[in-house]
């Protein structure tokens, strides 16, 4: 059984491992803690028998707009709807918060993911790349 919570107690190397797993580039020594209560509406954390097998940042403007971020959902509990229903939790989060609006951006192998399970809409939007 997988437990999800908002705004959930995480330790930073659970999240740098499952974010090394998911997006690759090595393990970071991040301070996701420090991160996500100084600039986020909240996030979700999604436990198994007490492992973090997934998570999702959620940055907001502080008025009516949120931001998913960082969705990740560890490889052992994949295409099980873990990222579905941390999507689902943040979504309900967000509203709950006064939100409006929840806005994703994604690589093109995660378009089913977010329009099709998550229910996110396709709208014109524009990204300079600063790196």
């Amino acid at each position: 059984m997988i437990n999800y919570e908002w705004r959930g107690k995480f330790d930073n190397a659970e999240v740098n491992g499952l974010h090394a797993e998911g997006f690759g580039g090595g393990l970071r020594d991040d301070d996701w803690w420090g991160q996500v209560n100084g600039h986020s509406l909240g996030w979700v954390c999604a436990r198994e028998r007490g492992e973090l097998v997934g998570f999702v940042n959620v940055a907001w403007d502080g008025g009516v707009h949120a931001f998913v971020l960082d969705t990740l959902a560890a490889k052992k509990v994949q295409r099980r709807g873990v990222g579905t229903k941390l999507i689902a939790t943040a979504t309900e989060h967000a509203k709950v918060a006064g939100c409006e609006w929840l806005h994703v951006d994604f690589d093109e192998h995660l378009r089913e993911f977010y329009f099709d399970s998550c229910g996110f809409r396709p709208t014109p939007a524009g990204l300079i790349r600063l790196e």
